[in-house]
């Protein structure tokens, strides 16, 4: 362990030391660094996906529920898509440098703000072994160094995609030890990086409540996260019923696996009985197991063909992942959002509602990352956004909200041009 120790120490020397120059670093390398990373990740398909089938027979050996097992598998249309979203990053404007809000003091002093990296950024994640180069991409293209640290279930395939990251961005000119990778999957080390606030300028953790709990309070320098999402759809008295079935269906089942799936369903009363024999029928073809408060119990319980079960106050608040919601009636809109108000999770939240002023209200008022009208949660994503990929998605207000893409990981300072002026 002591040997250990000291590499990680030798790690943290390394990415503090190439973030210095990773902060001047011409875009032209950088996009060179995407684009050699895109087409290794092809290039070298096998090896990744060799590597991951040892992660996931090992996982599935272990009795990992297939939520995770999903989280971890790769499978070439995966690399596929995790390639063009590197180079999705690649075609965006690189951030740093930018000036803004320049203007001109009665003394004559130009002031404004030049847009700057954060330095190293430090990620502690399981599971998901695409999160190895999202969070690596968004880095280099912000200029930003990278520490990973990936859970011991996903070893063998974040292994074999930071070495494919490395090797790509030095051949593109990028600084050594700009990307560094805890191959040694101890929970001793994860302490240890939690106390490297000389090393590590900002920590961000990917997982579960659990692991993201244990970083918010053992961490020694700033942390940014999030990615715990309880996410409520309303369906209100207005609701196009046909758009509202639509919605619903895509939020659960689409991908139920992970954090911008629907976990509660809320139905005003007055559209309950017509809407929810539709949503559940076709939630049913997918499999949906529907825990129901006794309002929806008895509108459904009439269907045999239904996965139903009562609910228990655990449900509100849970989430889920998996083909597992949550059902209740509502009497107004009001009781739907102070429903939300207890149980979100400040992630996700979405309205289904033909009235302006009742979709304005829910906007005003729903205290979350991302609160949407008319439309499933499931879009509470980078690439959905237009950022080419996420770091996470923070559920905190400072410094960042929502998806963390390439400005979320920059910060900036202050640039004063004189012409002699002195304080008087």
């Amino acid at each position: 362990m002591k040997s250990d120790l000291k590499g990680l120490e030798a790690k943290g020397k390394a990415v503090k030391a190439a973030s210095y120059r990773m902060a001047y670093l011409s875009t032209e390398v950088k996009n060179r660094a995407l684009h050699n990373i895109a087409d290794d990740l092809l290039a070298r398909k096998d090896e990744i996906l060799e590597a991951n089938q040892i992660d996931y027979k090992e996982a599935e050996a272990s009795g990992m529920n297939a939520a995770m097992l999903d989280r971890l598998l790769l499978s070439s249309s995966r690399l596929d898509t995790i390639a063009q979203d590197v180079l999705a990053v690649a075609e965006l404007p690189d951030p740093v440098g930018e000036v803004f809000d320049m203007r001109t003091l009665p003394n004559g002093l130009q002031i404004g703000k030049k847009r700057v990296p954060l330095g190293v950024i430090g990620a502690i994640y399981e599971s998901r072994p695409n999160v190895t180069v999202d969070i690596s991409t968004l880095c280099l293209k912000s200029g930003n160094a990278i520490m990973l640290r990936g859970g011991k279930e996903a070893i063998h395939s974040n292994s074999a995609l930071a070495k494919v990251v490395q090797e790509a961005a030095t051949r593109a000119g990028v600084p050594d030890g700009a990307v560094q990778f805890i191959e040694n999957a101890d929970r001793a080390l994860v302490d240890k990086i939690l106390g490297m606030r000389d090393y590590i300028d900002l920590i961000i953790p990917r997982g579960g409540a659990g692991l993201i709990n244990m970083v918010n309070e053992n961490a020694t320098m700033p942390v940014l996260s999030g990615g715990i999402g309880v996410c409520h759809t309303y369906v209100d008295k207005s609701a196009d019923i046909e758009k509202a079935v639509a919605i619903a269906f895509n939020a659960k089942v689409q991908r139920p696996t992970v954090c911008n799936a629907l976990d509660t369903l809320l139905v005003h009363d007055d559209i309950a009985e017509r809407y929810l024999p539709l949503v559940a029928a076709e939630w049913a073809k997918a499999g949906v197991e529907m825990h129901c408060d006794k309002r929806a119990m008895t509108i459904l319980k009439s269907n045999a063909s239904l996965k139903l079960m009562p609910s228990v106050d655990e449900d509100w608040g849970k989430e889920f992942l998996s083909l597992v919601a949550a059902i209740k009636v509502v009497d107004s809109l009001d009781e739907a959002l102070e429903h939300i108000e207890h149980c979100g999770s400040g992630h996700s939240e979405a309205i289904i509602t033909e009235e302006y002023q009742v979709a304005m209200r829910f906007l005003n008022e729903v205290d979350a990352a991302c609160v949407y009208v008319n439309a499933s949660t499931r879009f509470t994503d980078g690439g959905q956004f237009g950022l080419g990929a996420e770091v996470g998605i923070s559920t905190q207000k400072l410094h960042a909200r929502g998806p963390l893409g390439l400005k979320e990981l920059t910060s900036y300072k202050w640039i004063i041009f004189g012409s002699g002026q002195v304080r008087p």
